[in-house]
């Protein structure tokens, strides 16, 4: 499937194809929570956010600002070329587990070091993931996890057919 054409940001907003490949890691300067159960299990103001081109962003949040007991270690890891080896970890909140629904980097790759042992999650796993009160759409697919809200455009990889973008 050939790549769809760029969607045109409006005032405000970014669009994904503007964002540079390797990605570049930024300060979020918003609140963000994430709920699991009904429970708050993590709001901070000092997250993260990776941007890579084609890809919403993945906001990565201190494991501190979770909730004692959400973040339980999960099976396997996975590979990616540049932030290097992820590791899992369950998601636990308000009675409920989410198998492998966060991610982290212990000993990331020359260039993302700030994202050591920081925490994501894929937002379609939880709740209700929130940017400054804004709820978060899911990327789609399973293997991403990035964060839509409305400032940002697309079109986005993850959908079937969008692999070889």
């Amino acid at each position: 499937m050939p790549r769809p054409k760029r969607i045109e940001p409006g005032p405000g907003q970014e669009s994904v194809w503007d964002y540079p490949r390797p990605p570049r890691v930024e300060p979020v300067h918003a609140r963000v929570t994430i709920r699991l159960g009904g429970q708050l299990i993590a709001d901070t103001t000092r997250a993260l956010r990776v941007l890579e081109t084609s890809h919403p962003p993945a906001y990565y949040l201190p494991p501190d600002d979770f909730v004692a007991g959400a973040l339980e270690p999960g099976a396997g890891s996975s590979y990616c070329e540049f932030k290097g080896r992820a590791a899992y970890y369950d998601i636990v909140g308000g009675g409920q587990r989410a198998e492998r629904a966060g991610w982290y980097y212990p000993s990331p790759s020359r260039g993302f070091e700030s994202i050591a042992g920081y925490v994501s999650v894929y937002p379609g796993r939880m709740d209700r993931c929130t940017v400054d009160g804004e709820t978060v759409v899911p990327q789609e697919g399973g293997f991403y996890g990035g964060w839509i809200t409305a400032n940002i455009v697309g079109p986005f990889k993850g959908a079937p057919g969008t692999g070889r973008w």
